[in-house]
């Protein structure tokens, strides 16, 4: 059985990024339903007793109703303990920006175009940036639940383009909430997870 995350910081850190309000909802109502939908699901399927990332990886394509809700708790769980309240120290230090720097051309780039791939991704959504077993960076659009580890990628960074993570705040502003969160995203975890 799997329980509801807590966050490691208090529900008004983010603001006005992402508000108290959007976070109650947000953490508090939607990830609670997909959590409370996957416990409901398990008890006898083959999924029972498996880690969350084994969960999606084996129910992608052949369980949907198991691979949204354990894919939806996945990606939340990584999106919810990538932040840390706002601050202007905001880019990726050492191995992971020199990666950046030397794939995309400089920070800025890859946030342009990390922006324009969430902005773009028709519908509900994640964008991502992951890293393949050599280390290279990949950014991708994932529709629905998606998760890259389906693709055997390892996910760092994630931006939730379901309009449940910003209406209250941004109403239909998705490229302008995506850039705000880059003032909220905590480099030290995604290069955590990057050399993991």
């Amino acid at each position: 059985m799997f329980n509801l995350i807590s966050l490691p910081y208090a529900p008004e850190a983010l603001a006005p990024v992402i508000s108290a309000e959007t976070l109650r909802f947000h953490h508090g109502k939607h990830l609670q339903g997909y959590v409370n939908n996957l416990n409901a699901l398990l008890p006898g399927s083959p999924f029972e007793g498996l880690e969350l990332e084994e969960i999606v990886r084996k129910a992608v394509g052949t369980a949907p109703a198991v691979f949204n809700n354990a894919g939806q708790i996945l990606n939340h769980n990584l999106y919810f303990t990538q932040f840390r309240a706002p601050s202007a120290d905001a880019a990726p230090q050492a191995a992971l920006s020199a990666q950046i720097e030397g794939q995309f051309g400089s920070f800025e780039a890859f946030q342009t175009e990390f922006v324009a791939k969430g902005a773009g991704l028709f519908g509900s959504g994640w964008v991502w940036l992951s890293a393949a077993g050599d280390g290279t960076l990949v950014i991708t659009q994932e529709a629905g639940a998606g998760n890259p580890v389906t693709k055997g990628l390892r996910p760092l960074l994630t931006f939730d383009v379901w309009e449940h993570a910003y209406y209250l705040d941004y109403q239909n502003r998705r490229p302008d909430h995506l850039k705000a969160l880059w003032s909220v995203v905590d480099w030290a975890e995604i290069a955590r997870r990057y050399g993991a």
